[in-house]
């Protein structure tokens, strides 16, 4: 995302955040179905006062979206996976964009060290990751190089009232 001024295509400087937003932010993050009733309630402020700061931080991108958390091995993805890629210098955009298409793909990151990319994958089995990284991963003309670490096992960290995430 572009910073800076706005323009077409480009995203406006955020606004800082209240204790308010943070507090909302931290009830949405503990719960995404929250109603507003709900929030407006837990932050002490009105139903109006809440929604139209949902709505600002949506629209602002604080809020990129809301989703449900998923069991992946329940959910018939068994093999899980972190890839690393290098990739040839100026094709991230490229890259991330095949990436993005690709069957399982959950997280990638544009990250620094030993290598360029960081890729978590979800597929349903062993044979599947491995056709995923020969044929379709390995296949970008601007991967230079792969390495699999296959996870064992995941432990989800997602906000809970346990262990509050720090918004500062």
């Amino acid at each position: 995302m572009a910073e800076g001024g706005e323009g077409p295509g480009q995203t406006p400087p955020a606004r800082p955040l209240d204790a308010v937003d943070r507090d909302i932010l931290r009830l949405l993050q503990t719960d995404g179905r929250a109603s507003i009733r709900s929030v407006a309630d837990r932050v002490h402020v009105s139903r109006a006062n809440a929604y139209a700061r949902i709505n600002r931080l949506i629209d602002d991108g604080v809020i990129r979206g809301f989703s449900a958390r998923v069991n992946h091995e329940r959910a018939g993805q068994g093999a899980s996976a972190y890839i690393t890629l290098k990739i040839v210098q100026n094709s991230w955009r490229t890259v991330r964009e095949q990436l993005q298409a690709l069957p399982g793909a959950t997280h990638i990151a544009l990250v620094s060290g030993d290598f360029d990319v960081l890729l978590l994958v979800h597929t349903p089995d062993n044979r599947s990751l491995r056709e995923l990284v020969l044929t379709k991963i390995q296949a970008i003309p601007e991967v230079l190089s792969t390495r699999t670490l296959l996870v064992f096992e995941e432990t989800d960290l997602a906000p809970n009232p346990a262990r509050p995430t720090e918004l500062t």
